[in-house]
């Protein structure tokens, strides 16, 4: 399509396989979307588009994303409030029609639906660092380090240290909003134990509290991590087959032979599974 609709602290760029989302720097604007800047959404990773009216004299366009498609709002997980929403497009009233016109132009583009088989929108880059409360995250792309604060860290934290995790160790990230009740960013342990059900006993989670570790930069941290996550999946080792105890594989042999003499083998049969039998050794 190639043009561009502006709304409150936004702009969408409608162009031939994506849109570029724009988000604009300036005091009223949520500060996730200041930290973001801006991010490219494939058609592909857009399950669908709706049109609503809005507050105050307002429409809102949003492009709803697939299930798995993004990292930001898979990490989210439904705890973004409605206004830090970076998939809402907020326009006055009076440009309804318009709104509408990109709206249709952008579902004749949607082709696919359902859960995403990998990310499809970018993560936030990486170096990602934030203070929580107990400790400082950092994340360098390869692996995520925890280093606890004296003052807030509990006894069981300063007992085990602080503590570094490579991506090929982790199964998943859980980030709980710091603007709920017990809010805090958990890594999770492939093939690990239960974790402690308290993030603050707990030496793989930072845990949140009043001004540590605000949404617009602790989500971003997550969403790096879990699509670092993703990408390090580990290939499934494959797992010789033990081998086989020499006198067990001649028994075996032999009766194969008792079997071909007596006419219940073919040559051809007989030939083959010998060949596997003594492959074995």
């Amino acid at each position: 399509m190639g043009d561009v609709l502006a709304g409150f602290h936004a702009a969408w760029e409608f162009e031939s396989d994506s849109v570029l989302i724009r988000y604009e720097r300036g005091m009223r604007t949520p500060k996730l979307f200041q930290a973001l800047g801006e991010r490219r959404v494939p058609f592909e990773a857009i399950e669908r588009v709706t049109l609503t009216p809005g507050r105050r004299g307002t429409v809102v366009l949003r492009a709803e994303p697939r299930p798995g498609a993004d990292p930001l709002m898979e990490a989210a997980a439904g705890q973004l409030k409605e206004s830090c929403d970076p998939y809402r497009l907020v326009l006055p009233a009076e440009r309804e029609t318009l709104a509408e016109y990109y709206a249709d132009e952008l579902r004749a583009r949607l082709t696919e639906s359902g859960p995403a088989e990998r990310h499809l929108v970018a993560a936030p880059g990486t170096p990602r660092q934030f203070k929580a409360y107990d400790g400082k995250a950092s994340f360098d792309g390869t692996s995520v380090s925890f280093r606890w604060f004296w003052t807030g860290a509990s006894s069981a934290k300063w007992k085990a240290g602080d503590q570094r995790f490579p991506v090929g160790e982790l199964s998943g990230v859980e980030w709980r909003s710091p603007e709920v009740f017990e809010g805090h960013l958990r890594l999770l342990h492939r093939d690990a134990a239960a974790p402690p059900a308290q993030p603050d006993q707990d030496p793989a989670a930072v845990v949140f509290g009043l001004g540590y570790g605000p949404v617009h930069e602790s989500l971003p941290f997550a969403a790096a991590v879990l699509a670092a996550v993703r990408t390090s999946e580990p290939v499934p080792a494959v797992v010789a087959a033990p081998r086989r105890d020499p006198a067990d594989i001649a028994d075996r042999i032999r009766h194969l032979g008792e079997l071909h003499q007596a006419g219940l083998v073919t040559d051809e049969e007989f030939s083959v599974k010998k060949a596997e039998l003594l492959a074995e050794l």
